[in-house]
């Protein structure tokens, strides 16, 4: 991964038979999906899925492969110009909530109509678009992982991060999320 790479927790649950993604508040204000910089020694994926967990408190299941990417603008420090960021997003089935480690983020469940709607506040046409689309593909690639077919069904696994991360100081606050690889039929 470059340098200025991100990765993304796409977080979504099947309630009442319908698809909800979680969204979190940047500290600007705006809702977006978990994400952050990969972490030494951890894959993307579980990059994605410790972000996730951080942010929002996620417990669940996510795939190795990502699913979709995507491009943001990162203002650099001090005035020093906006530079592009791609984000590669990761699905995650969120299993249940815990309490996030990080405050004033807000986790909220959103149906997809409105995760997009809320995605594209705040955000020029392409960047608001871009958002969109990932949660297109998500919808579409999580209807083909609730159809049970062969294979798909086992493309989203838990995994344990039980080794001791370097951010924490002690191992209390384990992350079960861990990734296998996906196919790539689709």
């Amino acid at each position: 991964m470059r340098r200025r790479d991100q990765v993304a927790a796409v977080c979504y649950r099947i309630h009442k038979r319908k698809i909800e993604f979680l969204l979190v508040q940047t500290r600007g204000g705006r809702w977006t999906f978990p994400k952050g910089g990969a972490e030494a020694g951890l894959t993307p994926a579980q990059a994605a899925a410790l972000e996730a967990f951080e942010e929002a408190g996620v417990h669940g299941r996510i795939e190795e492969a990502r699913f979709a990417s995507y491009v943001c603008k990162k203002r650099g420090p001090r005035g020093s110009g906006a530079s592009d960021v791609v984000v590669s997003a990761h699905l995650c089935e969120v299993l249940w909530l815990g309490l996030p480690e990080e405050s004033g983020r807000n986790p909220s469940w959103f149906s997809p109509e409105k995760a997009k709607r809320r995605l594209r506040e705040e955000r020029n046409g392409p960047d608001g678009k871009q958002f969109a689309r990932v949660v297109d593909r998500a919808v579409s690639r999580i209807q083909r992982l609730s159809s049970g077919t062969p294979t798909t069904i086992d493309a989203l696994q838990r995994v344990d991060l039980t080794t001791q991360h370097p951010k924490r100081n002690c191992d209390s606050n384990r992350l079960f999320i861990v990734p296998r690889k996906a196919d790539k039929s689709w």
